[in-house]
């Protein structure tokens, strides 16, 4: 039988945040939820867990800077492996200079966003990724 979260089971996309900011993770739940499923874990390992239980999100959205495994190693992880490499990921920063950050992530992403964020621009970045 499959998961409650697979996607034949699911009449909205189903969008992984990651963060260890509650307010951030309320900010993205409010903004996002009308339109989404979503699934909130405070930190990449236990995203990580959550997906190696069988979940698969159609999107994920992650901090970059997170405890014990942070979105550059969550990133990593993900994108070193055959079964999640090709699932859209936004990742949100408050780092100071942006593009300097960029040019170290050893890693394909799909946006780099500043926080805070603009939440239109955000929706629309998802809506985009996942048409």
């Amino acid at each position: 039988m499959p998961s409650p979260n697979s996607r034949t089971n699911r009449d909205k996309k189903l969008i992984l945040l990651v963060d260890d900011e509650i307010t951030v993770l309320k900010l993205l739940e409010f903004i996002l939820k009308k339109d989404y499923h979503l699934v909130i874990h405070n930190n990449g390992l236990e995203a990580i867990s959550w997906m190696d239980e069988g979940n698969m999100p159609d999107l994920i959205i992650s901090d970059l800077e997170m405890p014990y495994v942070d979105g550059l190693d969550f990133v990593r992880s993900l994108k070193t492996s055959g079964y999640y490499r090709d699932i859209p990921i936004i990742l949100l920063s408050a780092a100071y200079s942006l593009e300097d950050l960029v040019q170290k992530l050893p890693y394909n992403f799909d946006l780099l966003m500043p926080k805070p964020f603009n939440p239109t621009k955000l929706k629309d970045t998802i809506q985009n990724l996942l048409s």
